[in-house]
């Protein structure tokens, strides 16, 4: 037990002598402090501790500041991009719409002109081809040439048949297409009546139908210039009955 005793008082005066140093120490620095006075200069390691600059880790805060900003500058460029990126695409696909939009509306428009061209087309395909009028010819004689004049006449609006024609023919000429008469008053006053109809000179010229003969003699140059004279006078040569 003596020995027990003795160990615990060996303990207990190391714990008392530390306890006593550190309470020495702390008196120590407590008295340093008070020692100084309020306006002096503030020593050099707490002027060095106060300007360094505080780090987080291996960086300093204003370097891990700047690096931030970089970032957030970096980041708001590439929303920026993003964003216009975004809108090109929307943007082109706008464009294939409206011109989606634009080959539909033509391509309706095309379908509805296409039954209309097909239609012209198959009545173009039915129509026979136009044939070539051929030239009509007439028999040179006194049927030929009366049937002559009438066409000639009806182009030109002229009236008179081919019975009104004939008969007045008869009468005049008997169908000589050279007769002349010498012995009337007209004769006498140099201007003798001639041809299939009897006609005056100055009677054809005032009354000849153009795409006939200037020829007096000429059969069907003188029975429409008669005609002509005729359809003036008393509204068509079927109204003659005699020297006219």
């Amino acid at each position: 037990m003596p020995q027990n005793i003795l160990g615990r008082a060996r303990a207990l005066t190391q714990t008392h002598k530390l306890a006593i140093a550190g309470t020495a120490t702390l008196g120590a620095a407590a008295l340093a402090f008070t020692a100084v006075p309020s306006e002096a200069q503030t020593p050099a390691h707490e002027a060095t501790v106060a300007s360094a600059p505080v780090s987080v880790g291996n960086q300093p805060v204003k370097t891990l500041k700047v690096a931030v900003t970089d970032q957030m500058a970096a980041a708001g460029l590439k929303a920026e991009a993003i964003a216009a990126k975004q809108k090109a695409a929307q943007d082109a696909v706008k464009k294939q719409a409206q011109q989606k939009a634009q080959q539909a509306q033509q391509a309706q428009q095309a379908a509805k002109q296409r039954p209309a061209q097909q239609q012209a087309a198959n009545r173009s395909a039915q129509r026979p081809a136009a044939q070539p009028v051929a030239a009509k010819t007439y028999a040179n004689n006194l049927d030929g040439w009366i049937r002559q004049s009438l066409d000639i006449m009806r182009q030109n609006g002229i009236p008179g048949s081919y019975n009104g024609l004939y008969r007045n023919i008869m009468r005049e000429s008997s169908g000589n297409p050279s007769a002349i008469n010498n012995w009337d008053i007209n004769a006498r006053n140099g201007i003798p009546s001639k041809g299939l109809l009897q006609v005056i000179d100055p009677t054809f010229r005032a009354y000849h139908v153009p795409g006939t003969s200037w020829n007096i003699y000429d059969p069907v140059a003188n029975i429409t210039a008669a005609a002509n004279y005729a359809a003036h006078r008393y509204g068509s040569m079927d109204n003659v009955n005699s020297a006219y």
